[in-house]
């Protein structure tokens, strides 16, 4: 299965926003020109690999996509955005190191494991 992928604005709701139900999907929002892209970009295609389904890296090219950096505010790039449950929860700009990409991931998967636990105990009945 591919863990990561090629985002346009066309499919971005289908394959962002209706996948981050069940799934937290982390949007890399970048350009080819961009020195931190490509310092960041291996490192997040490495994690996404390691994780193994446990998160999606959903990958948007800024130059080709400027409605998707307009629609989410984004003054710089990098910059990943985090959608889990149909919303975004998290953010970061710029490229950052191995220990906080994990730590950040983590963070984010627990929260979404948390609202499916949270979801879970509302739906059974009392």
């Amino acid at each position: 299965m591919t863990y990561a992928y090629d985002v346009e604005e066309a499919d971005f709701d289908q394959r962002v926003v209706a996948r981050s139900h069940q799934t937290p999907v982390l949007v890399d929002i970048g350009a080819d020109w961009c020195g931190p892209c490509l310092v960041l970009g291996p490192v997040l295609d490495r994690l996404v690999k390691e994780y193994a389904g446990r998160f999606l890296l959903a990958k948007v090219d800024a130059d080709e996509n400027m409605r998707i950096a307009g629609r989410h505010g984004v003054r710089g790039f990098p910059t990943v955005i985090v959608y889990s449950r149909g919303e975004e929860i998290d953010r970061f700009h710029s490229a950052q190191t191995e220990g906080f990409l994990r730590r950040f991931i983590d963070s984010v998967i627990e929260r979404h494991n948390a609202a499916d636990a949270a979801g879970e105990l509302v739906a059974q009945p009392a």
